[in-house]
């Protein structure tokens, strides 16, 4: 498998939206509502969101190709980006994301240590995450790769309110 990991640029914001879409409800519509899910893809996935998010100087996309085809993509925060620590010291890897047909070949793995690698690369002392406390196929893989637990924090999916681990490696 030959993965090719590029920065994401605004040309390709169709892609990232086709992707952050299937990907997102691939791993979570099975567990939650379709009102629920339909209200957080519009306002996190639509074109102008995403939009938003590709033209904020602290965040970063960064796809994952293997010939060609996107297969999944990282997004990490940097400052004030950040969700919820906003600490000068840390990257947050806001998504990791892979298509079903990609996952347990390793892409994942892939982007994760891309994500480290930008973090080291700019100078920070840790990355951390937030993971759905019922993912637990995530929180193994992050466990496996050094991630430990540090928090909890509520995240909200439509009107449902779940909670997520908050994990963190230092680097």
């Amino acid at each position: 498998m030959a993965i090719e990991i590029t920065k994401a640029t605004l040309t390709e914001l169709e892609e990232l939206r086709k992707l952050s879409i299937k990907t997102f409800k691939d791993t979570y519509g099975h567990q939650n509502t379709t009102q629920d899910m339909a209200l957080y893809l519009e306002e996190n996935f639509s074109l102008s969101a995403l939009r938003d998010q590709l033209l904020n100087p602290d965040s970063e996309f960064f796809f994952a190709r293997n010939n060609q085809l996107i297969a999944g993509y990282i997004k990490v925060n940097y400052g004030n980006a950040q969700t919820e620590l906003q600490n000068k010291t840390g990257l947050e890897l806001e998504r990791i994301y892979v298509i079903k047909e990609a996952q347990g070949s390793g892409l994942g793995r892939l982007l994760l240590q891309k994500a480290i690698h930008r973090a080291k690369e700019v100078g920070l002392e840790h990355v951390w995450l937030g993971v759905w406390e019922k993912n637990l196929k995530a929180v193994r893989f992050y466990e496996t790769n050094g991630f430990r637990q540090f928090d909890t924090h509520t995240f909200t999916l439509g009107k449902d309110e779940q909670s997520d681990l908050l994990m963190r490696i230092d680097l």
